[in-house]
């Protein structure tokens, strides 16, 4: 196999590789990526056996073949040669790596491709788009309310489900929610529900453009997605997804909102003072007023009063301030509503005014 690349264009797609694979170790197949060279196109792809990943780079092929290189190594000398063209070429097992501009040559040893774990075939996929710019948000307000047990694995994914004419995403660590719904799945055959690992979602997140669609499918335990000439692919995780719909507060009596801008700068200074073990922080909420207070310990505390939007009676409740802080990072409007009905019944954080997403967060004990 010999063929010629442009090297910044294969940095781009091999760092997205490395993005897939978790096997670090030089023999190991699951370190590799496999390259295909056909029809003046280089096929990469790479895999950690649960998640998939291909792309296509145009490239000057001599010799057709295929083979598997050891990715970290092949990236660590493409970052160190001089932008241009490169010269690939295997013999055997060995793969001999050239700048066209410099007399530098690189020898790494190959693996059979027939070793290389299958990676699912999109070919009869029944995929359907999806706005790349909603799907993008769908990911954006749910991916970090996942649980990190890894006994509760049914719940370190974000659960995927059409229903009606929206797309729903629902996130849970037990402890808060997060959900959004858009109204995209006009047209859209019906799915089976989904329990998506956030891994996918993340290369989704970081690599599709905001521009156009995304093809997606989920099908036999599966899910697929396009965008550009990327194709990634996924196991679900197995498991009975909580019924989330019973978390949902139905109606909620009182609210108050904040500048989000205040709350934010708030948050983290009186975070400095928080137990990091514990995340508690009160909010104390007055009329006009809302305190944040972190509880007395051997770090000292703080407070801080921010303006506030509410008119009821005087009540504190305790929140695990990252289950504040996550959301702040995506909500994206001005004003914050937080709804509730007592200290420790659910919250609901929500943008005001309300958009198509909201998280849930369950209050801690006030000592």
């Amino acid at each position: 196999m010999k063929f010629s690349f442009d090297r910044d264009a294969m940095i781009k797609e091999i760092a997205i590789a490395q993005e897939i694979i978790t096997n670090k170790s030089p023999i190991s197949i699951l370190s590799n990526i496999l390259l295909e060279a056909a029809d003046n196109t280089l096929t990469i792809k790479a895999s950690d056996t649960s998640v998939n990943f291909i792309t296509h780079l145009p490239v000057e092929v001599e010799q057709e073949g295929t083979t598997t290189i050891y990715c970290d190594k092949f990236m660590g000398i493409l970052t160190s040669i001089p932008a241009g063209q490169v010269e690939f070429e295997q013999e055997d097992i060995k793969v001999t790596i050239r700048p066209v501009s410099k007399k530098i040559k690189f020898q790494l040893k190959s693996i059979a491709s027939d070793k290389f774990p299958e990676v699912a075939s999109t070919e009869s996929v029944p995929f359907f788009d999806v706005p790349a710019k909603d799907f993008k948000d769908m990911i954006s307000q749910t991916e970090f309310a996942v649980s990190e047990d890894g006994n509760r694995y049914f719940m370190t994914g974000v659960f995927f489900t059409k229903k009606d004419e929206n797309l729903v995403m629902v996130a849970t660590d037990g402890r808060r929610l997060s959900y959004i719904a858009k109204p995209v799945a006009q047209g859209i055959a019906d799915f089976p529900a989904a329990i998506v690992p956030t891994k996918i979602l993340n290369c989704i997140l970081k690599n599709a453009s905001s521009e156009g669609n995304i093809s997606i499918a989920v099908v036999d335990k599966m899910i697929f997605a396009k965008f550009g000439n990327y194709e990634f692919s996924s196991l679900l995780l197995e498991g009975q997804f909580p019924n989330y719909q019973r978390v949902i507060p139905e109606k909620q009596n009182f609210s108050f909102q904040v500048q989000k801008n205040d709350l934010d700068a708030a948050l983290k200074r009186t975070a400095l003072m928080v137990d990091k073990k514990i995340c508690r922080i009160l909010f104390k909420i007055t009329p006009g007023t809302l305190t944040l207070v972190s509880p007395e310990s051997d770090l000292g505390t703080a407070d801080e009063e921010i303006p506030c939007q509410y008119d009821g009676a005087e009540i504190t409740m305790a929140l695990n301030y990252r289950y504040v802080e996550d959301p702040l990072k995506v909500i994206n409007t001005e004003r914050i509503t937080f709804e509730f009905t007592e200290a420790m019944k659910a919250i609901t954080m929500r943008p005001e005014p309300a958009a198509d997403y909201f998280h849930i967060i369950m209050p801690m004990n006030l000592e």
